[in-house]
This record gives structure tokens, sequence and C-alpha cells, in this order.
């Protein structure tokens, strides 16, 4: 049985919260002169998901840091431009998400273990890898398109031998996408796209474990053996085999029931600076973790996009709302032209109302809507009150 170090700090479950959200990007001034790339760097991982409703969650997640970034600016700091290096990397971290290109060598540990791996979903033809990477060398960049197809029926999961194969390499590392295209991948040659001080896999597994727990703490500010496993998709035992050497130290949070650890440079000053106020993607590494977020907000977050219609409660993309460093109430939006449709609203009463106006307000102007509109509230009585807030931010 592991013996867990005592607590060097005691934490009201406030402080944990300002720090979690300082860590995140939320407290304080927003670091514009780094931009995009400095929110990647900062949070280590930004998910990708194929939902876009006012955007796609990698652009919701500056957005929601920086403001009224330009989307055109969150593309160009992601993917490879010209002849440049990339600046991210697709693969499997939280889920499948965008990475800092420095922490290609970290990701050593789990390409070889998808080498290892026994079992696949999907068969992989005999002789389809090897024409790929052969077909990429040649020609490459390309989609999985360009390489034979992407599926072989209209069915999602019935994926091509050349899909299959492509995507493989990609987990391989072998591949690399390199850019988006129609939210098609481009695939190319990680030799070729990767910075070649990069591309190695000589980092042992403990290496690269240290590397992303002491990332992970990094960016949750504070967390638990289970949140800091989360983060990158850690097994509880690789942390465990890793934390004294993190870099992280232990910590007792007012309310948390187990020991939770983090960074000491979050420790070191308090935070402070304001508050934001926005929509937050629901794929957003503040939210992403239920369980974390129920204990740090008190709120309950659930992805209701795979829910039947008629089970839903809050709707099919709602978004958080954040103010005043709390959790406010939920938008699930729509577009129709240059209308953002807020088609369900939940508030947490009356004081949640101004908040939810404000984020509502430059969500649309960023998505170059000129006007919003609500089509219901949870709280009927708190409707008429939303809409005189939002005539007034709009006017």
């Amino acid at each position: 049985m592991t013996t867990l170090p005592r607590p060097s700090t005691d934490l009201s479950a406030a402080e944990a919260r300002r720090i979690a959200l300082r860590a995140q990007g939320f407290l304080g001034a927003p670091d514009r002169r780094s931009g995009v790339r400095g929110v990647l760097r900062h949070l280590g991982a930004v998910q990708l998901d194929t939902i876009s409703v006012l955007a796609r969650s990698h652009e919701l997640i500056p957005y929601a840091r920086l403001g009224a970034v330009g989307r055109a600016t969150v593309e160009d700091a992601y993917w490879k431009s010209g002849a440049e290096p990339p600046r991210a990397f697709e693969y499997w971290s939280h889920a499948a998400c965008l990475l800092p290109i420095e922490e290609w060598p970290h990701f050593a540990f789990r390409r070889r273990a998808y080498r290892a791996r026994p079992h696949w979903n999907h068969e992989l033809p005999d002789g389809a890898y090897d024409q790929v990477v052969k077909q990429l060398r040649a020609q490459g960049p390309l989609t999985a398109t360009d390489l034979g197809g992407a599926k072989r029926t209209s069915e999602w999961w019935d994926w091509s031998g050349a899909k299959v194969a492509v995507e493989r390499a990609l987990m391989y590392g072998e591949v690399v996408c390199v850019e988006r295209r129609g939210w098609k991948r481009v695939y190319d040659l990680a030799e070729r796209a990767i910075p070649t001080a990069l591309l190695h896999d000589e980092l042992d597994d403990a290496e690269c474990l240290r590397r992303l727990v002491g990332l992970a703490g990094r960016s949750l500010g504070v967390g638990t053996r289970a949140d800091l496993a989360d983060y990158h998709r850690l097994k509880g035992d690789q942390v465990d085999a890793v934390i004294a050497d993190s870099g992280l130290v232990p910590v007792a949070v007012e309310g948390w029931s187990k020991p939770a650890w983090a960074d000491p440079e979050a420790l070191a000053a308090p935070p402070r600076g304001r508050h934001r106020t926005t929509l937050l993607s629901p794929f957003d590494s503040l939210v992403w973790e239920r369980a974390r977020t129920e204990r740090i907000f008190g709120f309950t977050h659930r992805l209701e996009a795979y829910v039947p219609k008629p089970k839903r409660v809050h709707g099919y993309f709602a978004m958080p709302v954040l103010a005043g460093g709390r959790l406010v109430g939920r938008v699930d939006p729509a577009r129709e032209g240059r209308t953002l449709v807020a088609k369900q609203v939940t508030l947490d009463g009356p004081q949640a109302v101004p908040a939810v106006a404000q984020a509502l307000v430059e969500a649309a102007g960023w998505v170059d809507c000129t006007d919003v509109r609500v089509e219901r509230v949870d709280a009927p009585e708190l409707r008429e009150p939303l809409t005189a807030e939002l005539s007034r931010a709009l006017a």
C-alpha cells in the first residue's frame, strides 16, 4: 500500500476554485501577446469535436479566454502553414486533442503502447499500411479521400482500408495531421512535418509520464489523483509511479474527500484579478471532467448531444456560463442567419441575468451575429428580465 506524504498546505474550497480558474486562464488579465498558441501551451491540450453550433470546440476554447479573437487566427495558430512546421499535433490525450508540438516526445509512451496493441476495432487489410505510407511519401499531404476513400459505405464507422491504415499510422506516430480541410484531416509523414529535434521516441515511459502529470498539475492548478490522471487519460497507477517526482506538492482542500496535489507556482502567489464572463464549450478543460466540476463549482454538467431529444434536460449543446468565478447558468445556442438563438436558457436565479446576457451578446458579436433571440427560459419569470437586459446590451 502506497504511503501518501502529509499535505504541506491547507486550502479552502474558495482558494482551490480560484487557483483552478487562474490555471485555466479565467482569472487575471489574459495573455494576449502569446495569443492562441499561448492558450494551447498553457492548457497543454485542446479537445477536438465534430459538433459545430456557434463554432467548433477548438475555436471556443481560446475565445473563452481571450475574447473575440479572429477565427482565422485560431486556425492559423494550430495548423502547419506553408514551409513552417506545425504548431500542434493531433493525438489521443484527454480525448482527440490538439497538443503543443513541443510535447511530441512525451507521447512516445502512448505511441509504443499503440504499436504493441493486439486488437483494433477495424481490421487492417494486407498491404494497405505500406501503400498509404508510400503514397504519402510520393504525393503527400493528402486526405483519406485522396488516399483511396474514407469510407466503404455511408455508415460513419465503415472505414475504407486506406482510412484504417492512415489512422493506424497516425496512432503509431509515422503520420501526422498537418491541417484540416472542411474538417477532414490532411495527413503527411511525421518525418516531414515534425521538427527533427522533436522526432524521436527516446524518452522512457517514466519520463513521459512524469512530464504529463506535471503538466496536468500546472494546467489544473490543483487536483486529485483522479483529476491528474483524467487530464491526459492516464491510469491511476501511472500517476502513482511518478507523482513524487512530478514537481507537484501535496495539499489538503476543504471539502475534498481525496488527497490532492498543486502546482507550487500556483501556491506561491494568491490568484487575483478580473474574472472572465463567457460561454464555455462543454469540452472545455475547465469542465470536461464531471466529478471535478461538481466538486469545485457545485455544478452538474452533462453533454446531451447524444441523449435522445425527449430526454434532454438542458439542450443539445448546452454551454455553461462562467461569471465571477462561478458557473451561473447554461445556454443551448443555435444560429439563424445573423441571429444568435438561445434555444434554452437555464439561470441560477435572478442574479445570473446580467452575466448571461453579457455572455450571449459577446458571443453573438464574435460569430458576426447582430441580434440575440431567446426562445425558452427554464424559470419563466426570468424571461422578461433577460430579454430586457439583452435589449440594453444590444442597443
